[in-house]
């Protein structure tokens, strides 16, 4: 990350732990000495701390995600990922230590079962039931959004059960502020609390849908022709009207959803496999899911709309005068887009590593590219034994790994083994740059 980016970061991070001082204070304001004179005072007080932190960290890990241009610029996209990742399983954490203390708290006041009360706090309070049927959203997504469950299903189920954690979180609204006694008789948390909510939703309703919908219209993006460029592997080749301002650099990625049958109703990241230029633009797409496998029959003429475009994975990012490019797989497709767009007088390595020949998709292209700028390029075919990811391993073929930028693309044992390789040669982490293959279109 460049100094500058790591600037905004750092204020971004003071920012919203601000949130998070407010956040407390609220509840602190709100609280007296009886709320703490008993054991089961004390714990519905801890209760609702552990309702509100949980309800805060699940707003900003929404608002971070929804594509603010001027964050998503100074912040970078991958950083906001990682931070969303990180806030979301606390807040899944908080909010049901909440829903735990609050059943023990209260069926220790009534004297009953845990059972019991949880059904009666469910017929007598206001908005119980859809807050609880949010909790049980809230949950499923949360505990589907680990990497284990993740890699076990289709990127098209993880994406439609990620979504109720929208709904989860606007079903618990009108519980927290007509029931949390941090609410009641205090406007200036409650207009506090509204606000908050009201940023979220405005966020995403502009950046999430709004934006993006004038955008897909206003460019007018359809379906050119999708050529097959290896065994399963796909190039989308779309037309549209004034692209370049865009603004896309090569190695970008955009959100896309190809308006056809089986495909219209979710969005899908892909990144550009070419430098964009005023009228055509590129993906290039492996049957991995539901989704992609179907990408071959999409018929030219299919409007596009899309989100984008996001990510700092660029060639501008580079300062040294030697970089790397190291690829596995269909991973090679955005580091081709983004040698395209490198300074002509750095010097370029690439590696792109495939279990076998076929897999070396965009072969000629890249050879083009190289023979252009004078650029080399490593093709290592075979298995991961064969051909380790390891500094020695890397150094064989550039002597001059230590001293390079290293841009890395592919699944991520690939991305891990490089950045790993990277740090114990003493290359910074603002020279390392890298994108894996994961689910993080949220």
């Amino acid at each position: 990350m460049s100094l500058g980016k790591r600037y905004n970061a750092d204020w971004a991070s003071i920012l919203l732990g601000l949130g998070l001082g407010i956040t407390a204070a609220v509840y602190i304001e709100s609280t007296s000495t009886s709320d703490w004179s008993s054991v089961y005072s004390i714990i519905n007080s801890l209760a609702r701390i552990a309702a509100m932190l949980g309800a805060y960290f699940a707003l900003v890990g929404l608002v971070l995600v929804s594509r603010i241009p001027w964050v998503e610029r100074s912040v970078g996209h991958d950083r906001l990922v990682i931070w969303h990742r990180k806030l979301g399983p606390w807040s899944m954490y908080l909010i049901t230590l909440h829903v735990v203390l609050v059943l023990i708290g209260y069926a220790g006041f009534d004297r009953i079962k845990l059972g019991v009360e949880l059904w009666r706090m469910i017929r007598r309070y206001p908005w119980m039931l859809p807050a609880f049927v949010g909790f049980i959203f809230f949950v499923v997504a949360g505990i589907t959004s680990y990497k284990k469950a993740r890699a076990k299903m289709s990127y098209e189920t993880w994406w439609t059960i990620h979504l109720y954690t929208y709904l989860a979180i606007a079903l618990s609204f009108m519980h927290q502020v007509l029931t949390g006694p941090m609410f009641i008789g205090h406007p200036l948390a409650t207009w506090y609390w509204k606000g908050l909510y009201a940023f979220a939703a405005f966020a995403i309703i502009v950046w999430r849908a709004g934006i993006p919908t004038m955008n897909s219209f206003k460019h007018n993006l359809h379906i050119e022709s999708v050529v097959q460029e290896g065994p399963g592997v796909y190039s989308v080749i779309m037309k549209g009207r004034n692209l370049d301002k865009l603004k896309a650099q090569g190695g970008q990625f955009f959100s896309w959803r190809f308006m056809t049958r089986g495909h219209w109703w979710m969005s899908h990241p892909y990144s550009l496999s070419a430098a964009p230029t005023a009228n055509y633009i590129r993906v290039t797409i492996k049957e991995l899911g539901d989704h992609s496998r179907d990408v071959r029959n999409i018929k030219p003429g299919t409007r596009v709309f899309f989100e984008g475009p996001y990510g700092t994975f660029v060639a501008n990012t580079s300062t040294r005068g030697h970089v790397v490019l190291i690829g596995g797989g269909v991973g090679i497709t955005p580091l081709r887009a983004l040698m395209e767009e490198l300074d002509p007088t750095k010097v370029v390595d690439v590696i792109f590593r495939a279990s076998r020949d076929e897999d070396l998709v965009l072969r000629k292209e890249l050879d083009a590219l190289a023979d252009a700028r004078g650029a080399r390029v490593h093709y290592l075919v075979g298995s991961r034994k064969e051909h380790p990811m390891t500094a020695k391993y890397i150094m064989k073929y550039v002597p001059a790994f230590r001293d390079s930028d290293v841009y890395v693309c592919g699944p991520t044992p690939l991305v891990d083994a490089v950045h790993e390789a990277a740090v114990s040669c003493g290359i910074p982490k603002d020279r390392i740059h890298d994108e894996a293959f994961e689910f993080h279109n949220v």
